[in-house]
């Protein structure tokens, strides 16, 4: 009934009724949890956390670390609380000075014009917010009042600087600018340079450059150390190769950042096999650096999954030169092509060279038997005899 109704597809009911429900059925283990999501974020829970009072001691960053929603709740009450305690005071003062009684026209108040505590606080408001609409004033009869004046234009300039600062740093943080900086769905292994490389694209959209800009990548991984004590999270560096030397990158347009597999690299004993859902490996990339219009430090990450990362493929060209100047087709950003890449770990591929050797003479000897076959079917369309030239 389900199925002909269209909740439950019928292939699956007939599966289900297939089975039969005295034998075990056993689930496929689940793709290992990231530590580093793609959009940068970290995927970890922060639990019993027992001195939070140690937040309280950082008010600021808390207030900038916190939602929008309780960013702007807390923008708003903290100016009508302020607003509430000094009417409160207001009317305290009138009160206690005579000045809301009835009938008592003759003596100088302290504030003019208060008559009721909706009076004090629209005076409150007046004083806080420097509107002065020139109905309500302090006269010098009271000296508490004008004491109280100065006491309440210096708080409400401090919660000014305070939440206006917190609102400017919230949308100007740094996760905004690295919204525009991509890296490449997949990751590569191919053979660069005689040695097989781990490559990666990264890019940046807007035309504002990152200045400083430096990359860093770490393998994460589970590990367990001789004396038996394992590690969840085994972070270990992985040194690049680039151009301009170390981590610094030019980012004007999109580059292939590498990584060689050598006997320092952890990465030295993957083989093609192990790219899969089940293998414990994660490669986080972080890229960071100065943002040129603001001057502030910015961050971009991602991370690689074994199976996320394509054996045997390269990154297609992406710039080319047209009217005099470079242009860049971000529509082919994260696609490659198969190259002939030999089927081993690095480790192998370092022991027995032949493997490349074999590799690279069949590499070439694909285009040229292409070629022959070509010129070999190509028959002429007219021929010359001998007798013709006599």
């Amino acid at each position: 009934m389900l199925s002909r109704k269209g909740i439950i597809p019928e292939e699956y009911v007939l599966t289900r009724l297939a089975e039969d429900p005295t034998e075990p059925r056993y689930r496929a283990r689940e793709r290992r949890a990231r530590f580093v999501s793609k959009n940068g974020n970290c995927n970890v829970a922060h639990k019993n956390i027992r001195e939070q009072g140690r937040f309280l001691q950082d008010v600021f960053t808390t207030l900038v670390d916190l939602k929008w929603p309780h960013t702007l709740l807390i923008f708003t009450m903290s100016f009508l609380c302020s607003w509430l305690l000094f009417a409160m005071v207001w009317w305290l003062i009138a009160f206690a000075h005579g000045d809301l009684a009835p009938g008592e026209g003759t003596a100088v108040p302290c504030v003019t014009s208060i008559h009721s505590f909706s009076s004090a606080f629209l005076f409150s408001i007046e004083v806080q917010v420097t509107i002065g609409f020139g109905g309500r004033m302090v006269t010098e009869e009271c000296p508490l009042a004008v004491l109280v004046l100065i006491v309440q234009n210096i708080v409400g300039l401090m919660i000014n600087a305070i939440m206006l600062g917190c609102i400017f740093m919230k949308t100007a943080q740094a996760h905004r600018r690295a919204e525009t900086l991509i890296f490449s769905k997949h990751a590569v292994i191919a053979v660069r340079h005689g040695r097989l490389c781990f490559m990666l694209r990264v890019g940046d959209l807007r035309k504002s450059m990152i200045i400083s800009a430096t990359i860093h990548m770490q393998v994460v991984r589970k590990t367990t150390s001789p004396e038996g004590e394992v590690v969840p999270l085994h972070q270990v560096d992985i040194p690049m190769e680039n151009g301009v030397g170390g981590n610094s990158i030019f980012l004007v347009a999109p580059l292939i950042i590498y990584h060689v597999i050598d006997a320092n690299s952890p990465l030295y004993d993957l083989a093609p096999s192990d790219l899969h859902h089940h293998q414990d490996l994660e490669i986080i990339v972080i890229l960071e650096g100065v943002v040129e219009t603001t001057g502030i430090t910015t961050q971009a990450r991602t991370s690689y999954l074994a199976d996320e990362i394509l054996w045997g493929q390269r990154f297609v060209p992406i710039v080319a030169e047209e009217d005099g100047r470079y242009s860049v087709d971000y529509s082919k950003f994260g696609n490659t092509i198969k190259v002939p890449t030999p089927l081993c770990t690095a480790r192998q591929l370092d022991e027995d060279r032949s493997l490349l050797d074999a590799l690279t003479l069949a590499s070439a000897r694909g285009p040229l038997r292409k070629r022959s076959v070509a010129v070999a079917k190509a028959k002429p369309k007219f021929s010359i005899s001998p007798d013709s030239l006599s």
